[in-house]
């Protein structure tokens, strides 16, 4: 059983809603996401995902784009 099933919460500084995605925390860092140190996963609600995903568009097209053949 994985932690989103358990009912793991969003680990957003502030943010009491059901976790919807896990995510290494080192991905999440980076963006405007608030999270606190020392986490190995990053669990996000439904809003946080959403924010984390338009924060890191450009990024994750550029890593497709490098592994793509043409």
């Amino acid at each position: 059983m994985g932690l989103i099933a358990k009912g793991a919460k969003c680990s957003v500084t502030g943010c009491d809603k059901d976790g919807m995605r896990s995510l290494t925390a080192s991905k999440v860092e980076g963006t405007g996401v608030d999270i606190p140190r020392g986490l190995k996963k990053a669990i996000l609600c439904k809003e946080h995902y959403k924010e984390w995903k338009k924060e890191t568009k450009d990024d994750r097209d550029t890593e497709k784009a490098r592994f793509s053949r043409f």
